[in-house]
Order: structure tokens, then sequence, then C-alpha cells
């Protein structure tokens, strides 16, 4: 399971909508717990570097993946996945999505549908190269305030 916590979730709408009609990108941080389920708990947005067309694809510049690597040791957590947007499209992986994949991460995808956040699903390799889908929890961080 990806548990998402609220702040990452919004800079991660907020990423996808400021990017239409392009993809946005962007890495998952956080922790694994006991049940091996993923907490995510931070992200950091970076540039779709993809040269030409941007609206059907992404591409993370090698020094990103750099930088993400050192934030992880820098915060005292793992990066755990990458997420990027599907302008007007299902958050359903292309193959060029899983061509492109990593054993281990998980890959979060947001809809946005006529500029506005539609759907949010993560997936993962298997054993066989191809996605299965996770299941996803959204937390809402409760603040009390006297």
């Amino acid at each position: 399971m990806v548990i998402i916590n609220e702040n990452p979730l919004q800079v991660m709408i907020a990423d996808a909508i400021k990017a239409f009609p392009d993809e946005c990108c962007g890495f998952l941080f956080g922790k694994e717990d006991a049940a091996g389920n993923r907490i995510i708990e931070s992200v950091l947005p970076v540039i779709n570097s993809k040269e030409g067309d941007k609206r059907r694809r992404f591409y993370i510049a090698p020094k990103d993946y750099v930088k993400a690597e050192l934030y992880a040791v820098e915060k005292g957590c793992l990066l755990l996945g990458v997420y990027h947007s599907h302008p007007d499209h299902p958050a359903i992986p292309s193959e060029h999505d899983r061509v492109a994949a990593q054993p281990f991460f998980s890959y979060v995808i947001l809809s946005i549908v006529n500029q506005q956040y539609a759907d949010i699903k993560s997936w993962q390799l298997n054993n066989d190269s191809q996605f299965e889908e996770e299941i996803i929890q959204l937390n809402k961080i409760e603040i009390w305030q006297p």
C-alpha cells in the first residue's frame, strides 16, 4: 500500500495543474513501515527535461536523480519513487512509462482533466517487468487548534 500524506498530495496536484497541458514530474520520499507500506511524507518537483513536446512524455535528467538521492540522505528518508501527470488522460501508465520504469520504485500518476485534478493511481513493476496497481490511501493530516 502507498500512503500519501496531505501535504505531498497537494504539492503534486499543484505541480500537475501548473504544468498543464504538459506533464509534470518529481520524486517521492518517505519511509516503509513494518508491514511494507510506503508512506509518502514529502515530494520534490523537478523540471520535465523532455525536449520537444511534453504533453505526453516526461524525462527526469540524471542530475535530478543525483539531487534526489542527496535529498534523501540529508533528510534521513527513502527515495520511494517518481510521480508524474497525465494531462487529459487516465492515471494509467503507458508502454513508454513501463519501459522507463525501475524496479522497487512506486510510480504515482495524477490524471489532470481540463486543468483540474481528476484521479491518482500508483504502480510498481512486478517480477515480469509489468506494472501492477498499488493500493493508495490518502491521509488528511488533522491539525489541532485550540
